[in-house]
């Protein structure tokens, strides 16, 4: 682990993401020795920083810090952290401030190759997400409804859980972003209120354009879902998992445009992108 650049295990416990999460990160695939869409991650990150006022640290030295984390591992996972950094008691942020930054190595998740060509089992969250419009699409670290949401379940069969809002739309999932498949179109979930605007999901957008498959940005409901032709997950690790069943309603998987799926594994983790 690299603490602004230094071999280091922990982090001042003055440090405002430790105190307030007041901080964001961004998770990513590494393929071949390299972080895979790399300019997506920094896009959202900077975006992030610029709303929450944290100083963004500089570009090629991040990158270098995670070239270096990487060292000679060939794939798995790095994350990065930028907290505002230290500072005194209580909300209000120090009018200067030293963003703290944190990388870290780990291997990747062992997800079983079933789970891309049967399918995943999903369940609906009884856990709400919050609206939040200041916060909306950023990635920050205030994850607490998503612990929560998280915890709902240890059921091994369960990939992942479909939250929704105070108001009851379908939000996303609790590492994920969503997709509704029905009469040939694409739907996803307004996030203008609260949810992450996903990597992988902006991935799916441009596929969708590219092949003239249509795309509705908009509230989605319960209905929507059950009444669903076909459902499928993104995020950066996993890429894209169709969904086989929610809460015991089966879907069926081949519904989802196959060459959907195949241009957006291979965006996944395509260098030319990152």
């Amino acid at each position: 682990m690299l603490i602004n650049g230094k071999p280091e295990t922990s982090v001042s416990a003055d440090d405002r993401g430790i105190q307030y999460g007041d901080g964001l990160f961004e998770t990513l695939a590494v393929r071949d020795g390299r972080p895979c869409l790399w300019h997506y991650h920094l896009e959202r990150l900077h975006n992030g920083c610029q709303r929450l006022n944290i100083p963004l640290p500089n570009e090629s030295l991040l990158y270098d810090e995670l070239i270096r984390e990487i060292g000679e591992q060939s794939q798995g996972v790095v994350k990065v952290i930028v907290t505002r950094g230290p500072g005194g008691r209580g909300y209000r942020p120090p009018q200067e401030s030293s963003a703290t930054r944190i990388i870290r190595w780990s291997e990747s998740p062992n997800y079983p190759e079933a789970n891309y060509q049967q399918g995943i089992v999903t369940r609906l969250c009884s856990t709400r997400l919050g609206w939040n419009p200041a916060l909306a699409g950023i990635k920050h670290l205030n994850r607490l409804e998503q612990v929560l949401a998280r915890s709902e379940w240890s059921d091994p069969s369960i990939q992942e859980g479909l939250m929704m809002d105070s108001s009851g739309y379908v939000v996303e999932g609790t590492m994920s972003n969503l997709f509704v498949v029905q009469n040939g179109r694409l739907m996803t979930p307004d996030l203008s209120r609260c949810g992450v605007a996903g990597i992988m999901q902006g991935v799916v957008l441009r596929v969708a354009e590219a092949l003239a498959i249509p795309v509705i940005v908009d509230n989605v409901t319960l209905h929507d879902l059950w009444n669903a032709d076909a459902l499928f997950v993104t995020n950066s690790l996993i890429g894209l998992w169709p969904v086989r069943e929610l809460s015991g309603q089966a879907f069926d998987v081949s519904v989802i445009p196959r060459e959907l799926i195949s241009r957006v594994m291979l965006q996944a983790y395509a260098h030319a992108l990152s």
